[in-house]
């Protein structure tokens, strides 16, 4: 079974080497989109893979962290990310350029190490992220899966995220715990309808 919960951000980014002209010279935005897809190897105590709920911590926290900022990728000449730090206080530094396939290779990347690290307390049986989609228009959207991260290796230190941006999330020490590989712990639920022993597969 797979489920998808679906995120949104409004960002703005310049696409640097790419086909259209408009897109690799000038600052632009779009309405992004991005849902990403869970699996896992049957249903918890409430007969879901992963309760919904459970996704607005650091998984939303870290996709929220795009919206109203600019995408900065890395390899921009160092006067013009000077010049988008000094002028924007929401921005995200990227190992990657800022296309939507990019987005949906890193967010998979992030999103990936949030499960890993996540301490499921509901009978979750074996959460695992299948893909992530990233809708850059209404007509088109690139998607990633665990195989495409073989092609590209970057770090979770390679993505740099400016003070504001962090100073908003729910928990501004959440990027440097996911660094550090600490867990991520969900609330044990006290179960009414069914026993500790049983399970549902």
């Amino acid at each position: 079974m797979i489920i998808r919960k679906k995120f949104g951000f409004e960002g703005a980014h310049v696409v640097r080497d790419c086909s259209s002209d408009r897109c690799r010279h000038s600052i632009h935005g779009h309405s992004y989109i991005v849902e990403i897809f869970f699996t896992s190897d049957g249903l918890d105590n409430g007969g879901m893979v992963m309760d919904f709920g459970l996704m607005k911590g650091p998984i939303k926290n870290f996709i929220d962290s795009f919206d109203h900022a600019y995408s900065l990728w890395d390899r921009e000449e160092e006067e013009f990310k000077a010049f988008i730090k000094k002028q924007s206080e929401r921005w995200v530094e990227m190992p990657v350029s800022p296309s939507a396939e990019m987005y949906s290779l890193m967010f998979f990347f992030v999103v990936d190490k949030i499960i890993s690290q996540t301490v499921f307390n509901n009978g979750e049986k074996q959460v695992r992220l299948h893909s992530v989609r990233v809708h850059e228009t209404a007509s088109g959207y690139a998607e990633s899966f665990a195989e495409d991260l073989d092609y590209w290796h970057f770090t979770l230190n390679d993505i740099i995220f400016s003070e504001k941006v962090v100073s908003e999330w729910k928990d501004p020490k959440m990027y440097d715990k996911l660094k550090r590989g600490d867990l991520f712990i969900n609330p044990k639920v006290e179960l009414k309808y069914l026993q500790d022993e049983q399970t549902i597969n």
